[in-house]
């Protein structure tokens, strides 16, 4: 039974300047923690057969499959404002690309798989936990509808590696819509390689961005493509609630999807200034500057591609900042218009944005659940007698009783009835995120006790986040005050 992957490889087609050619590393003796069947099948891969042995000495880097290119791509990157020239795949080398069932391109990438050239003294490993980690929350952002990377599958490799204590071994076999980031651009951008960049700003366009080609400037609406995606994205990470982490250059996908799940985190009580990150002492990357680092970001992108945009670099300043002014526009149209539909609110009115934001400050003071507070809200649309459920959220419920006599004039004035208004919120404030403190007790029982029985709960139930499970109410539950997790890290 041989286990087949019709990759069709375009990236390892680049010059050689993009990446360096390095096999993964083989482990010892791998094991299947958890296949994504229903991906796998997207992808066109057979389950059954990435679940036999040879399939997991695929997905752990122990066998090359057929027609495999692994190449771990260059990057550069400014990390936490810090420019580094050089970076690149330290722990992840890219197997190839598949054409998915829709017909999207996809990277196959193993994290963990070994040194490559870009290790910079590290082992190239990845511990279990991280992996648990990225798989869990990465999954969960899919089923909430976020453009994320997804997980294919988690092995254990049979090895362990050194952090501060021993650990477990594991490789994440990660799926992209690619890996281009903004710190590839920069890599080629820093060495003043013009034809690197435009080689690469083609070949994201062919990828990512193809009614640019067709543009009267394509760069500038690659440029424009890019900034949109980005605007959308961390509209849509501030409506659930989720703080990335770090969000450097090089952790910002051009394709628009969330990558690189580190000491990513979810808000439990609604914080604009809540950092998890425990690299993050400064506050960088925290929930309510992730818009303003957006930009930053766009704009270390935007001087990359000046050299593409006018010979006179005065003029490709001047369209390149039009562009780029662009973007807190996109952002407020699209997290304003979440936060009135996390309301119940389906047409704009003067006086909306204020009473949403009321909520939020009025959140914030009283420490209420971010999640739970709007997925209540949602039935309380439906029912008066509810308002007692968003109430218990916050440490003065009159602050709660205040901002909901206007709300319920508000909505008042709206066509929907009660019942599919509430539905309606419904589908947009899950019941169920990943929380911190439960991912942490799934990397626990699995490092702990070898026991990945609560794994595959936590994801069974994040799944489903916009449904009500009643069987597993306890996981909508914030944590209580000593199981809370103040500080996540970075898997390296």
């Amino acid at each position: 039974m041989t286990v087949h992957f019709p990759f069709q490889n375009t990236y390892a087609a680049l010059p050689d300047g993009f990446f360096a050619r390095v096999a993964p590393t083989p482990v010892a003796s791998p094991r299947l923690v958890k296949l994504n069947r229903p991906l796998a099948v997207r992808l066109g891969l057979d389950p059954d057969r990435l679940e036999s042995s040879e399939g997991v000495e695929i997905l752990a880097g122990k066998r090359i499959p057929d027609g495999a290119q692994p190449i771990a791509t260059a990057y550069a990157g400014h990390q936490f404002g810090h420019f580094v020239p050089q970076l690149g795949d330290g722990r992840a080398i890219l197997l190839g690309e598949v054409v998915d069932i829709d017909g999207i391109r996809r990277d196959i990438q193993l994290k963990g798989s070994g040194p490559t050239p870009f290790s910079r003294r590290g082992d190239g490993r990845a511990a279990l936990g991280p992996v648990l980690r990225e798989y869990i929350v990465s999954e969960a952002m899919a089923a909430l509808g976020i453009p994320t990377t997804r997980s294919l599958a988690a092995t254990i490799t049979g090895e362990q590696v050194i952090r501060e204590t021993p650990l477990p071994g594991a490789v994440l076999t990660r799926v992209a819509s690619s890996h281009i980031r903004v710190g590839t651009f920069q890599y080629f951008a820093a060495r003043g390689d013009t034809e690197g960049v435009r080689r690469l700003a083609d070949h994201a366009i062919a990828r990512h961005y193809p009614q640019a080609a067709q543009a009267e400037r394509p760069y500038h609406a690659l440029l424009e493509g890019v900034v949109t995606r980005q605007a959308e994205l961390v509209a849509r990470w501030l409506l659930v609630g989720f703080i990335h982490g770090v969000m450097n250059t090089d952790n910002t996908s051009i394709s628009g999807e969330t990558i690189d799940y580190g000491p990513c985190a979810f808000l439990d009580h609604y914080d604009p200034a809540a950092v998890f990150s425990s690299i993050d002492e400064q506050g960088r990357y925290a929930y309510a500057n992730q818009p303003k680092i957006a930009l930053w970001n766009l704009t270390r992108l935007a001087e990359c591609l000046l050299s593409l945009f006018s010979d006179d670099k005065d003029k490709a300043i001047e369209q390149a900042q039009l562009i780029l002014g662009e973007f807190p526009a996109k952002f407020t149209a699209a997290y304003q218009s979440g936060l009135r539909q996390k309301i119940g609110l389906f047409t704009q009115r003067d006086g909306d944005e204020a009473l949403v934001q009321d909520l939020l400050d009025a959140m914030a003071k009283n420490h209420a659940d971010f999640t739970l507070t709007f997925r209540h809200l949602s039935d309380a649309a439906a029912d008066t007698n509810r308002d007692s459920d968003v109430r218990r959220h916050f440490t003065d419920p009159a602050a709660y009783d205040e901002w909901a006599t206007r709300w319920r004039q508000r909505i008042g004035e709206e066509p929907q009835t009660p019942a599919a208004r509430a539905a309606t919120m419904r589908t947009v404030n899950p019941a169920f995120i990943p929380r911190n403190h439960r991912i942490e007790a799934v990397i626990q029982a699995a490092i702990g006790c070898n026991d990945f029985a609560p794994f595959e709960e936590l994801l069974t139930v994040l799944s489903k986040p916009y449904e009500d499970q009643p069987g597993f109410s306890k996981y909508a539950e914030p944590p209580e005050p000593d199981q809370r997790v103040l500080q996540t890290f970075c898997g390296t």
